[in-house]
């Protein structure tokens, strides 16, 4: 896959002014430009955000109706359960509303459907159970913006229902007493993009300015709630900025015994966006995806740190188990689609008989990555095809289900992921209908690129503006980490790591040399050798050894210098 490298071409007055007004370096000052953040008060939001940044929740549609219902239920002590989703971004969002709730002095039950037996959302038998036992008032959070049909039972059952979500809604909207989704037609609030952990934590916040609570009473919870908004690959910008920049300063000295005893087991040095992506995240995922998700829930509300400890040993063995499927149903699906030459399509679609459900969409997305097409991924069980897709930039996938929905059973998520069902009689149909849609798309237009922010020479890199790049982290979906471009390096030595799929280089710029890895680059060991010369696109970073720090490019592509 040839990738098109893009450079931003930000005006070198403005980045002058930005460096001498705000006293930072050049580097993060081109950065800053080329990301349009050259405003002096978007610049201070942006590098330094209080909780003063924080929109009024009051303008969210529907959220006075929902505060006014949650206080009643305060009031008379009703029955209230919270329904929630399996991953992090619901195993949060739960935490956080319940906890909140019962300092007011609200108990709640909770409710998570099991992903392989109910699926995503709403489903009624799961209502049916809430009803029998007496509850009264049901509060989703990151579901429920599908569930029309649901909301309506739970209404004929005797209950009422509170809709808080950041998914799609569809054309009609389920009657509950409120829905609380910005991404509705006559939503009025100045950002849309929330987690659904980010809305919980909205409608905690109305209802503790509502009960003239103090401000600590709900911003405590920013621990949590950046937990749930960074696994959630949500834009990282406005106020889920704010969220993840303040809440990582709790995460660091957070009181929650189950985060505490994550973060130890992860490992990291540096708590920071890579911290919670790749070593809390996939741990709480798990759960959900090999169908324990209870055990990721009871980890955050337990305040006991020898059962926190206990329930993380558990969350590991979960982890390692489903990483040995993702293992096995990748090999497999990458065998389906050579043989079958599904990669010359637009899109790529595969069903089989048996697949892990829950963990096809963590394959969809490596199939994604690995082809730059958009992908879906069904399990088979007889006649029932659960699955998951992954999008590229560029294509609607969310939008492209509901041109095909006349062949699904049900389907949900948003432009860049989807869950779907469909009867394996028309699973072909489907799969035709997609592939007409993709291909009217012109998905086999769009280009894998990479943008780059500036061209820098090894002698102009020292530790300390690399430092000054940390000013803008968090980094995530919208706000990326910044990438530079390193031209005619000499190579000084090269070699392949990991059994072949990794590369370790050694450059020469004139008398400067640097380090540089390229992870799942070691196919180009063979294609370079010593003495060749190459431009490089890649991250700084800081690394420690013996005690001596010392700056590292991770690349990220490679060619020769003409």
């Amino acid at each position: 896959m040839n990738r098109k490298w893009i450079f931003y071409h930000s005006d070198e007055n403005v980045v002058k002014q930005i460096r001498e007004k705000h006293n930072i370096s050049e580097l993060l000052a081109t950065v800053l430009a080329n990301r349009g953040i050259v405003e002096d008060k978007t610049i201070e939001a942006f590098l330094n955000p209080t909780r003063n940044d924080f929109h009024n929740p009051y303008l969210m549609p529907d959220m006075e109706l929902a505060v006014n219902r949650i206080i009643k239920a305060i009031e008379k002590k009703e029955k209230t359960i919270i329904y929630g989703d399996y991953d992090v971004d619901g195993i949060t969002s739960i935490t956080v509303l319940s906890k909140f709730l019962k300092e007011c002095g609200l108990e709640t039950g909770y409710y998570i459907p099991n992903r392989l037996n109910e699926g995503y959302g709403l489903n009624k038998e799961a209502i049916k159970k809430i009803a029998e036992k007496g509850y009264k008032l049901i509060i989703t959070v990151d579901c429920g913006i599908s569930g029309t049909e649901e909301v309506a039972y739970a209404y004929e059952l005797g209950m009422e229902v509170i809709i808080t979500d950041h998914h799609e809604p569809l054309e009609v909207l389920p009657k509950a007493v409120a829905v609380i989704d910005c991404k509705r037609k006559d939503n009025q609030y100045p950002f849309n993009s929330l987690a659904g952990v980010g809305v919980a934590f909205k409608l905690i916040q109305a209802i503790g300015i509502k009960l003239g609570l103090e401000e600590k009473s709900y911003l405590k919870y920013l621990d949590i709630v950046c937990i749930g908004t960074i696994s959630d690959i949500v834009p990282l910008i406005d106020e889920n900025r704010v969220i993840a920049k303040l809440g990582l300063k709790l995460v660091e000295v957070t009181k929650s015994p189950g985060l505490r005893a994550l973060l130890n087991v992860a490992g990291y040095q540096e708590v920071n966006s890579n911290a919670v992506s790749f070593g809390i995240a996939p741990r709480i995922n798990a759960c959900g995806r090999m169908g324990h998700e209870i055990d990721a829930l009871k980890l955050f509300l337990t305040e006991n740190i020898v059962e926190a400890n206990s329930i993380t040993n558990t969350l590991n063995q979960y982890n390692k188990e489903r990483q040995d499927i993702e293992k096995k149903i990748f090999t497999e699906a990458i065998t389906k689609i050579e043989e079958e030459g599904l990669d010359k399509n637009n899109v790529i679609v595969l069903g089989h008989e048996g697949w892990h459900h829950g963990v096809i969409g963590i394959v969809a997305s490596k199939i994604t990555d690995l082809y730059f097409k958009p992908s879906i991924l069904i399990c088979f069980e007889g006649e029932e095809g659960k699955g998951s897709g992954r999008s590229i930039p560029g294509f609607d996938l969310h939008a492209a289900l509901c041109k095909s929905n006349k062949y699904l059973e049900k389907y949900g998520g948003h432009e860049m992921a989807v869950g779907l069902s469909v009867k394996k009689s028309n699973f072909s149909k489907f799969t035709e209908m997609f592939e007409k849609i993709a291909k009217e798309a012109h998905t086999e237009e769009i280009v894998s690129f990479i943008h780059i922010d500036k061209e820098i020479h090894l002698k102009d890199i020292t530790i300390e503006n690399v430092n000054s790049l940390k000013l803008l982290e968090p980094f995530g979906e919208a706000n990326k980490t910044p990438i530079f471009i390193y031209k005619n390096l000499k190579i000084n030595s090269i070699r392949a790591l990991s059994e072949g799929r990794h590369l370790k280089l050694t450059l020469k710029d004139g008398n400067s040399m640097i380090n540089a890895i390229g992870f799942n680059m070691g196919k180009y060991a063979e294609e370079y050798l010593i003495g060749d010369k190459i431009d490089i696109i890649g991250i700084l970073e800081i690394n420690s050894y013996n005690g001596t720090e010392y700056i590292q490019i991770n690349m990220k592509d490679i060619r020769k210098s003409y």
